[in-house]
């Protein structure tokens, strides 16, 4: 490679370089086209809410109101249909003052601690990244929330491909998705509560699960029921759940390790694990978000080193959130501002 790096201009540009600077020119003009609605910069992530603590302010509302309690959830707020059903809790688009809402209501007494670890977790995160706690009872085991009618991030591709929002549907607003995916494990792995693990990610689908979609195509983290503790200083590690674990999008000291000798599952045995089985996920996440959008296969390029250190087998040689964070907010800088410069040049 030093003798490569010596030859001149003329006669030593090696000839993939060239072809894969062709490829990623041709590629950055077809999507310079087709993103050529966005003039401007977004901002990297949701706007600040602006609320004290225990209080809450949606889109219409002029001023911050208090969190709801029970005489106030059980009387203003009218449930319209079932929405949504997990093993937790059952979801009803509702009614406050005329403002739809989403009404959350414990599904079975069996998962009560997981209920009332999700609302205290909702109501310690209050943030731009974490969905807005309108009120809750404790009484009738029911939460209220903002309700996001685009949904899921699971259904992004589906939401993208109608036409009121199909203008959307390029690298841009993927990948500030994919960067506000990230945002939410940096705030999680730091946060007031607390160093947080999301253990409601055992495949990729339930992960995308405890997302919504907002209608300015931004995300916030809405399932918050089995989010444990991990503090190594007090040797605090977590095992996500009592069942075995299998499958390449878990991590692989999420997977029982004495599998290959035939020796049954045992959950005592089974070794506890930190955060970073959340990085090991991102990878997984992120292809999926990005889709099949012209430009998507420039920010895989750009992304790719930082990927393949989020998949190394030993958690410790993974990087941080924040540094995935860091380099997923420079990438999407970089490819602006190069776009930017394509289109002055045309």
């Amino acid at each position: 490679m030093p003798a490569t790096r010596g030859r001149s201009m003329s006669h030593g540009v090696p000839v993939v370089g060239v072809c894969l600077a062709a490829l990623l020119l041709s590629n950055a003009l077809l999507y310079l086209y087709l993103e050529s609605l966005y003039q401007a910069e977004e901002p990297l992530g949701p706007a600040p809410l602006g609320c004290g603590p225990r209080s809450f302010k949606m889109a219409p509302m002029r001023n911050c109101t208090a969190w709801l309690q029970c005489a106030q959830v059980q009387q203003e707020v009218r449930r319209l249909k079932l929405i949504g059903q997990g093993a937790v809790k059952k979801v009803y688009l509702a009614e406050w003052r005329g403002q739809k809402v989403a009404l959350s209501q414990l599904s079975s007494l069996e998962y009560q601690e997981d209920f009332l670890h999700g609302l205290s977790m909702l109501q310690a995160l209050q943030g731009p990244l974490v969905v807005q706690l309108v009120g809750f009872c404790l009484q009738d085991h029911t939460q209220v929330t903002e309700l996001h009618p685009l949904g899921p991030l699971l259904n992004l591709d589906a939401v993208l491909a109608q036409e009121r929002h199909r203008q959307h549907d390029g690298w841009r607003t993927r990948l500030l998705l994919a960067v506000d995916y990230v945002s939410v494990l940096r705030f999680l792995h730091g946060s007031p509560a607390g160093r947080r693990v999301m253990c409601d990610s055992s495949s990729l689908e339930k992960t995308l699960s405890q997302f919504l979609l907002t209608t300015d195509f931004h995300l916030v983290v809405n399932d918050l029921d089995a989010l444990p503790e991990v503090d190594r200083a007090r040797g605090l590690l977590v095992k996500c759940g009592h069942r075995e674990l299998s499958g390449d999008f878990v991590a692989p000291e999420q997977r029982w390790p004495l599998g290959a000798t035939g020796e049954p599952f045992s959950d005592r045995l089974m070794p506890e694990y930190d955060e970073t089985t959340d990085i090991w996920k991102i990878p997984d996440v992120t292809r999926f978000l990005m889709g099949r959008v012209p430009g998507g296969d420039v920010v895989h390029f750009h992304l790719f080193q930082i990927h393949e250190q989020c998949k190394k087998e030993d958690p410790k040689r993974r990087p941080s959130a924040l540094d995935v964070l860091t380099v997923y907010q420079s990438v999407y800088s970089s490819m602006v501002r190069d776009n930017a410069g394509l289109r002055d040049m045309l």
